[in-house]
């Protein structure tokens, strides 16, 4: 179970709130999605993939959705996590984090989501919310690892409850 980036690759990072980021275009203003970065977990790999903020993850590409869960009988189990990241007094930690489940089959391009499950998961992270379940010990393990080894003093100052919930 390796969470490292690509060899080569720039690293990609958890987004903070700070004063000077701003989230433009349509509606700017009414939701802040800069306090937000998505996790996907497939095959036991936690990665961070900033394209599933827009359902273009590489695990998303070129997979045509359904909302029957019957249209992908041969595909896998693959989870979007939405880790939110707060700044308080204390200093900063992971304050929220979601998940949502989708499935796809690569060789037939199929794929089941249930899109607005992902938008009020994303949401109820920002909400500060700790909702994972369905992730069953090894998605579970290896989202924890990532957020420990991306920044483990975000982890250690983190509330109980969203280390509780990664370590059951």
């Amino acid at each position: 179970m390796d969470n490292k980036q690509p060899e080569g690759k720039k690293q990609i990072a958890l987004n903070i709130v700070n004063a000077k980021s701003k989230h433009k275009g349509f509606g700017a203003g009414s939701i802040d999605l800069n306090n937000v970065s998505p996790v996907i977990i497939d095959n036991g790999e936690a990665i961070i993939d900033i394209g599933a903020m827009h359902a273009k993850s590489k695990v998303e590409k070129g997979i045509k959705f359904s909302m029957n869960r019957e249209d992908v009988p041969n595909g896998r189990q693959v989870w979007v996590v939405w880790v939110a990241v707060d700044r308080t007094a204390e200093g900063q930690h992971y304050a929220g984090i979601t998940a949502c489940e989708m499935w796809i089959d690569t060789e037939a391009r199929r794929g089941w989501k249930i899109l607005a499950e992902h938008v009020n998961k994303l949401d109820s992270a920002l909400k500060r919310k700790v909702i994972v379940e369905g992730l069953g010990e090894p998605e579970k393990a290896a989202l924890k690892s990532l957020l420990i080894s991306h920044n483990e003093e975000w982890w250690e100052t983190s509330r109980e409850e969203l280390k509780a919930a990664l370590s059951e």
